[in-house]
């Protein structure tokens, strides 16, 4: 009888070790991902001051590696498959200037810009690189020994990347009246501040590049008995989707996090 009994409350724990369900918060950085600087180039002639010509220059900075963080919601309780729901926001910032010019090629005036991003966490800053992805993933267990759940797996991922600015970015805002805020002796604080708003209304808007791609996977998870609370950590190789070209992509990210599970 007691063998019984000590072999049903090894059992119980056991399935405890599993979860039925799970929500979980992880860091995903991506340190591969890497962005160039750019040349200092001519964006538009300008006219200064009435008459007097000018032209205004644009160049931006670079970056090395993606910050990022995710939530992740897994179901273990299906048969034979588990299931994973994914959303990752990853983000690298650059700097970004403006050069004023003379006729004579003097400088005039160099102002760094500054963005707000409407819906996204960072409020007033440097502008950024922002890239989010939501994946659906289907794992297969390797092994189904308490606790620890090593599996892997693969999905699909649905990409949105904001674009970088770039001198054409900047040049089309320009042709579409911009230049108007610049049409002064130099460029003022007040100047600079309302092109930025409205460079950064248009780069954080509806510009965003969205694509489907897909992603493979193995990672492992681990839950104690009884204690409702798990961690885990994900490798992913993603492929598809659709990025900036002046951004060089690094394909693979680490998710490692902690969350509740039932």
């Amino acid at each position: 009888m007691k063998s019984k009994i000590l072999a049903l409350s090894a059992l119980l724990l056991a399935h405890q070790a599993f979860a039925i369900i799970g929500i979980g918060f992880h860091y995903a950085p991506n340190f591969g991902t890497s962005l160039k600087a750019s040349e200092q180039a001519k964006v538009k002639d300008l006219t200064l001051s009435g008459t007097e010509a000018g032209y205004i220059n644009y160049d931006h900075g670079d970056f090395e590696g993606m910050q990022g963080f995710g939530l992740k919601l897994w179901v273990d309780i299906l048969p034979i498959i588990d299931v994973e729901a994914t959303y990752n926001l990853a983000w690298g910032s650059y700097n970004a200037n403006l050069f004023l010019y003379n006729a004579a090629g003097e400088l005039q005036n160099k102002q760094a810009i500054e963005l707000e991003f409407d819906g996204v966490p960072f409020g007033k800053a440097t502008p950024k690189f922002v890239s989010m992805n939501g994946d659906l993933s289907i794992t297969y267990p390797i092994t189904f020994l308490p606790i620890i759940r090593p599996y892997i797996g693969g999905g699909v991922t649905y990409f949105i990347n904001t674009p970088v600015m770039n001198k054409a970015f900047v040049e089309a805002f320009m042709d579409k009246g911009g230049d108007a805020l610049l049409n002064s002796e130099g460029m003022s604080a007040e100047d600079a501040k309302e092109l930025a708003n409205e460079l950064g209304k248009q780069l954080g808007g509806d510009s965003f590049e969205k694509g489907f791609g897909g992603h493979a996977l193995i990672g492992v998870r681990a839950k104690l008995p009884v204690i409702p609370l798990a961690v885990y950590v994900n490798g992913k190789y993603y492929f598809g989707g659709s990025f900036p070209k002046e951004v060089d992509r690094q394909n693979f990210v680490l998710e490692c996090g902690a969350g509740f599970a039932l």
